[in-house]
């Protein structure tokens, strides 16, 4: 007797869910072809937002209390990845956090399949650095030095292909 589970025909269709460990980050800044260097993370998280409601009370109303939406909020994004010689986005964060000086871009990550096809995508837009960080240098440790980046950004939009 074979058994079946409602994932096995998405499973035969797709190829099953997919998998986290294959994505890159594009960058558009200013029309430049991205840098190799800087489409490649190793972690990539913040891809969240919700809605911020208020609740009203309805007079006479005791069963419930109406919660209306307000406005929409987002985590910033965060990357993370082994540091990078001779990126230009290091260029451009280095410039916001030694010079105030900001030059807001979109960012398109996107989800890939076992060819190294697109299959899903989130655009942030008008995103700009907010924190940068460097991993501890620490002579007793044999470890990769890791850069997180961490954007801030307008709106977020979902990308189904």
């Amino acid at each position: 007797m074979t058994m079946t589970y409602p994932g096995d025909a998405y499973q035969a269709v797709r190829g099953g869910p997919p998998l986290a460990f294959r994505f890159n980050v594009f960058f558009f800044m200013g029309g430049i072809v991205p840098n190799p260097l800087d489409i490649r993370f190793s972690k990539v998280s913040g891809l969240s937002s919700n809605i911020d409601t208020q609740s009203l009370n309805e007079g006479g109303q005791n069963l419930y209390t109406h919660r209306l939406p307000t406005r929409i909020q987002h985590d910033n994004l965060v990357l993370e990845r082994g540091m990078a010689i001779g990126s230009m986005l290091v260029a451009e964060f280095n410039a916001t956090m030694s010079l105030f000086k900001f030059n807001p871009s979109n960012v398109l990550v996107t989800l890939l399949d076992e060819t190294g096809s697109p299959i899903s995508g989130w655009l942030f837009m008008t995103a700009y650095p907010v924190k940068w960080t460097v991993s501890d240098l620490n002579a007793e440790q044999n470890q990769v030095v890791v850069e997180t980046m961490e954007l801030a950004y307008q709106r977020m939009q979902a990308i189904r292909l």
